[in-house]
């Protein structure tokens, strides 16, 4: 008898853990959304993972970047437990969300605390160009991020810009060394990116740049 007592201990206790895990999933993954530090906080010292990922293999870290709640972004930054190069199902980081939407102060947090700037595939550099952000490109750079870092298909930072990002940031990719020559394995440029953007004015800087580099002619 007692021995059945103890297994029904156990059950209840086991039950009661795995309501609580489930209630501190949602409680977690609310207060994400509704930049609710106090909350994250209070979650993560009563043991939470901060490495949960959600239904969707979304981490709370990268969500909170995505989706501007900053406050709680800085707390996952900052907490010992969270692994800053836990990547989504798409082999997304952490510093790649917070480079394409501008949040420098969470990005340089990120790399004090060794988030990679030259992952392989898409980097971090990409998507800082793609939103044509000039301090991300810069911080990026200065952390020796490659400036040609090739996507999977060879697309460099500096196309991303040329269609997507800004013409500063395209500017600043020039002047800093980026290859204006080089081609994707679809054969495309920086300039085709720039038409494909509907940008003359990025063409033509990069059509300039070009063209100071080739060497004058010798008779």
């Amino acid at each position: 008898m007692r021995k059945y007592f103890r297994y029904f201990i156990y059950l209840y206790v086991l039950i009661g853990f795995s309501s609580a895990s489930s209630g501190s999933f949602e409680d977690f993954f609310g207060a994400v959304n509704r930049d609710d530090p106090v909350m994250v906080e209070s979650l993560l010292k009563r043991g939470f993972d901060p490495n949960t990922p959600n239904a969707q293999g979304q981490y709370g870290l990268f969500l909170a970047l995505r989706e501007g709640s900053l406050k709680v972004a800085r707390v996952l930054v900052d907490w010992p437990g969270t692994r800053v190069e836990t990547r989504n199902a798409v082999d997304e980081s952490a510093l790649m969300m917070a480079a394409l939407k501008g949040h420098a102060d969470l990005a340089r947090r990120l790399i004090a605390r060794g988030a990679d700037v030259n992952k392989t595939g898409w980097a971090p550099l990409h998507y800082a160009a793609t939103g044509g952000h000039t301090a991300l490109i810069t911080m990026l750079l200065d952390a020796h991020a490659y400036i040609d870092a090739e996507s999977p298909n060879g697309t460099t930072p500096l196309m991303m810009a040329s269609q997507y990002g800004s013409a500063a940031a395209v500017r600043q990719l020039l002047e800093a060394g980026a290859d204006a020559s080089l081609k994707n394995q679809l054969g495309l440029s920086a300039q085709d990116f720039a038409l494909r953007g509907a940008r003359p004015e990025v063409f033509e800087m990069i059509a300039a740049h070009l063209r100071k580099q080739r060497p004058a002619a010798t008779w």
